[in-house]
């Protein structure tokens, strides 16, 4: 006899992600799994006992919980506790910002801003300068990083870095100047990360206490899982140490980034020393590969042709093709999974062929072991190339959206048009799926809505013939995350056997109207059948109790996030 119910959730749709896109009723979770699914509202009652918790929800759209395979938590968690540059609209609002924090910091420590914001939201649509920062204080260092790849700096932070009228641009990097050649405090690629480096880690305990509020403020957008993009020495610590007090709520994927700044024979030196790291860990967190990151941003992806407003520059690569080749052969010789950011057309040609290299000496790479992250400009021969090599990708409308201008600017509105080609790569048939790379917390219905309407912030719609219906932009933000990471046997589909991970709305995001879905938000987000955002404590409230009638509870939709 099968054993009772621990929970059970009657909706108006329970969309399993399944392949066949089945549509269920009710859903039956006990301890971590899906125990059974019918098309029945009613059909799993003789599941119950008088310890099963049942909720009636007729309105409620229910859908495995998001994945999303290219975020940076760590670093979401760090800027939740930042100077939050996103709320400036000008740069006298972000200095303003910046003065008040050195004004309750000891001097000399470091002052840093989130790294989630664009210089679009400021009335001068521009990065400060050195002397602009220099206004907030010149007793402390600041850095004010945009994304992962761009950061501005003042005076101070410069000549902590060596920076002045002499230094000449690192490889992979570029240091902004005023006319006379002086540094302007804009540092790209390699001269952010270098600056970024200075920064001193916050204490292991007290970046376990921000991880973990991360995991509750992405919990409450519906994400269940993340694939953990960039991990460098030492962060995986803050990861299991959260993961051993049990305060990840979150299932992690992680990658460690093999710095191409460091000597060739420190890469692959490090590529051993974590030998045991290697797909080490659990559902909630495992390592899942390296990174190497082979080009920059948008102001540094290395492209084909040259740029649009600067018709001297293509961008620059950080890795030597050859080293880069070395190194991802000896990570598939140790069984690694690899995945490299390529965001211009020639890094993605440039992995493509060490990619292509690498399979050819080692037969028998599994589809999907090597990957790209990115790929925002990716040519037809070459989306070909991937689908044939088995190269998994990872999409970001997210990058299309906030950083559309910056990119129509840059590298001119026909390639804006072919950035992220998600309609070309699923028509084509390669392995895809979705994430942010927001660095901060972002809805996935806004990404969802983005992959519909391929609409920006700021510069409309970039390249409508690549958009995708609800149905395909869904897949690709719940199932394709545990397709791309080889965990369709456990999860990422709303099946029998299945970990119980799903997330439920007031309204379907694949009916409610298409200009509402960007604000839509959860009612309730389960893990591993325990529920990590119940505002409107919807099991907190279902205590076991004898009688059917009392064990069974209706949903309350004024009950919901704010």
């Amino acid at each position: 006899m099968q054993q009772a119910a621990e929970l059970i959730i009657k909706a108006a749709r329970i969309h399993s992600m399944d392949r066949a896109q089945s549509v269920y009723r009710s859903i039956a979770t006990r301890g971590e799994r899906i125990v059974a699914v019918s098309e029945d509202p009613d059909g799993l009652d003789g599941l119950r006992d008088d310890h099963t918790r049942s909720i009636r929800a007729p309105q409620l759209a229910v859908l495995p919980a998001i994945f999303d395979t290219h975020e940076h938590l760590l670093e979401s968690a760090r800027n939740l506790a930042l100077v939050q540059a996103d709320a400036a609209r000008s740069i006298a609002d972000l200095i303003g910002l910046i003065r008040n924090r050195a004004d309750g910091t000891p001097p000399g420590r470091w002052i840093v801003t989130s790294m989630g914001w664009n210089e679009a939201n400021l009335a001068e649509r521009r990065l400060p300068t050195a002397s602009e920062l220099d206004r907030a204080t010149e007793a402390h260092p600041v850095l004010c990083p945009r994304g992962g790849h761009v950061c501005a700096a003042n005076s101070l932070a410069l000549r902590l870095a060596g920076i002045d009228d002499t230094t000449t641009d690192p490889r992979g990097g570029s240091i902004g100047r005023d006319g006379d050649g002086s540094p302007n405090g804009i540092l790209e690629g390699a001269a952010a990360q270098a600056i970024k480096a200075l920064v001193p880690a916050a204490p292991v305990e007290q970046q376990v206490g921000e991880l973990a509020a991360a995991c509750d403020v992405y919990a409450a957008l519906g994400v269940g899982a993340i694939r953990e993009a960039l991990l460098e020495p030492g962060q995986l610590e803050v990861y299991r140490q959260a993961r051993h007090q049990g305060r990840l709520s979150i299932r992690c994927r992680t990658l460690l980034n093999v710095d191409p700044r460091w000597p060739l024979g420190q890469r692959l030196a490090y590529i051993d020393e974590h030998a045991s790291e290697r797909d080490h860990g659990d559902d909630w967190l495992r390592v899942w590969g390296l990174k190497m990151v082979v080009d920059g941003g948008v102001a540094g992806a290395a492209l084909k042709r040259p740029y649009a407003d600067d018709p001297g520059f293509s961008g620059h690569l950080n890795w030597d093709p050859d080293e880069l080749t070395e190194v991802v052969a000896a990570a598939v010789r140790g069984g690694w999974k690899v995945a490299a950011h390529a965001a211009g057309d020639l890094a993605v040609a440039t992995v493509l062929d060490t990619y292509e290299r690498v399979i050819k000496s080692h037969p028998g790479v599994a589809p999907g072991a090597l990957a790209i992250e990115h790929a925002m400009l990716a040519d037809p021969p070459d989306r070909t190339r991937a689908v044939a090599l088995g190269v998994a990708i990872t999409v970001q409308h997210y990058l299309l959206y906030n950083y559309g201008s910056e990119i129509v600017r840059r590298w001119g509105p026909k390639r804006a048009a072919t950035v992220m080609p998600v309609h070309s790569w699923l028509r084509e048939g390669v392995i895809l799926s979705a994430g942010s790379d927001a660095a901060r917390p972002v809805n996935p219905m806004l990404t969802m809505w983005g992959m519909v309407t391929r609409e920006t912030r700021d510069v409309g719609v970039q390249g409508a013939n690549e958009s995708v219906d609800r149905l395909a932009a869904l897949e690709l933000l719940t199932s394709a995350g545990a397709r791309f990471t080889g965990e369709v046997d456990r999860r990422g589909t709303l099946e029998t056997g299945k970990l119980a991970d799903l997330v439920a709305y007031e309204q379907d995001p694949l009916t409610v109207p298409l200009d509402e879905l960007p604000e839509l938000r959860p009612a309730l987000t389960i893990l591993g059948g325990r529920a990590t955002h119940d505002p409107g404590k919807l099991l907190a409230a279902l205590e076991p109790t004898r009688t059917m009638a009392e064990r069974h509870t209706s949903w309350d939709p004024k009950a919901r996030i704010g």
